[in-house]
């Protein structure tokens, strides 16, 4: 059984507000006072959440591994 759980979160420094993320998953993101935010900052693993973040002309959205702390995106170098 795979248990494996990705956190979510954007970086609100770097997030312009496009608002791309939340009109592409308006299921896993919104806008609040013009920045991005994660709908839920916990998910098993999801196309959409890599998706969303591939999509983020800002690569402000952060998903890593809960358990291990490593990037799923951006790729740690």
């Amino acid at each position: 059984m795979d248990e494996t759980r990705w956190t979510v979160e954007v970086d609100q420094s770097a997030c312009l507000g496009t608002g791309v993320c939340a009109s592409v998953f308006p299921a896993r993101f919104g806008l609040t006072r013009g920045k991005s935010r994660p709908l839920h900052g916990e998910s098993g693993p999801d196309a959409e959440l890599l998706d969303a973040a591939e999509l983020c002309p800002m690569g402000a959205i952060l998903v890593r591994d809960r358990a291990t702390g490593v990037n799923v995106l951006p790729e740690d170098d």
